[in-house]
């Protein structure tokens, strides 16, 4: 069984891109034949929106998977991007962590359901992109107990890194206690406004902070990325050529070239 590579896009902060990264990064990596599965844990459902997944097409929910009711592979459906599908949520999973509460498997419910996944040979998947609420709750602890490593979407504003820290402690916590080989795969700064100086020294912080493993791509903020989600549509597709849209071509192919690097070491 080759299991494919798990990335958890995390921060307990909302609005700092996790869902956009989640879908655009997932449509670059199926654009350059990578085949890909988005698992939205977020209650919210905002990847599944903006993949264009309807109410009526989530008949099989991750809140499905998480409580036991059915595997994945059924709650998978197609996208509007060829390679890319979505295991897609609801409002449902608002009620996951009070019904897994007192189950002994209840941080590692997502592991196996991607292991049983893996195990069948009639979804070849080479990437899993989990997309994470924002908080640190049972979800996020699940989509990192089951991850390789954390991608961590990072907004260019004033409290960046206080969050930031708070989260890489948890990461810690995570490693030590339930995923000993969970990694950090990298920070990408987003919303990044170049007219704001406040944006450049978050920037400048942040990469002394945290060194190498800050993305060298940076998202700037970008009206057109703002607008895809309510079409259905990732910006990549909605406007390929817009300078969001070309950041998350680039951070893609960094993505790749990081793989190459692990899995060589």
């Amino acid at each position: 069984m080759t299991l494919p590579r798990i990335l958890a896009i995390a921060n307990q902060k909302g609005g700092v891109g996790k869902t956009t990264t989640a879908i655009n990064l997932g449509t670059a990596l199926a654009a350059i034949g990578e085949d890909v599965l988005i698992v939205d844990l977020d209650p919210q459902g905002n990847a599944s929106t903006g993949l264009g997944i309807g109410q009526k097409q989530r008949v099989r929910t991750t809140y499905d998977v998480m409580v036991g009711d059915c595997d994945l592979r059924s709650a998978i459906v197609e996208t509007v991007v060829p390679r890319l599908h979505i295991a897609p949520s609801n409002m449902d999973l608002l009620g996951v962590e009070l019904e897994i509460a007192n189950e002994r498997d209840r941080a590692f419910r997502l592991r196996k359901a991607i292991h049983a996944l893996a195990a069948s040979t009639d979804f070849p998947c080479s990437y899993i992109l989990v997309d994470c609420p924002p908080s640190l709750n049972l979800l996020t602890i699940n989509a990192m107990s089951a991850a390789d490593a954390v991608l961590v979407p990072l907004q260019c504003e004033f409290f960046a890194l206080e969050g930031l820290s708070q989260l890489l402690r948890t990461v810690e916590q995570v490693r030590n206690s339930l995923n000993p080989n969970l990694s950090i795969h990298g920070v990408v700064l987003t919303m990044y406004d170049a007219r704001n100086n406040l944006s450049g020294q978050v920037m400048a912080d942040v990469r002394e902070f945290l060194g190498e493993k800050v993305y060298q791509t940076v998202i700037p903020r970008n009206v057109r990325v703002s607008e895809a989600p309510s079409y259905g549509k990732p910006s990549l597709l909605y406007d390929l050529k817009c300078p969001g849209s070309q950041a998350y071509v680039r951070l893609a192919s960094e993505v790749i070239q990081r793989e190459k690097l692990l899995r060589a070491a």
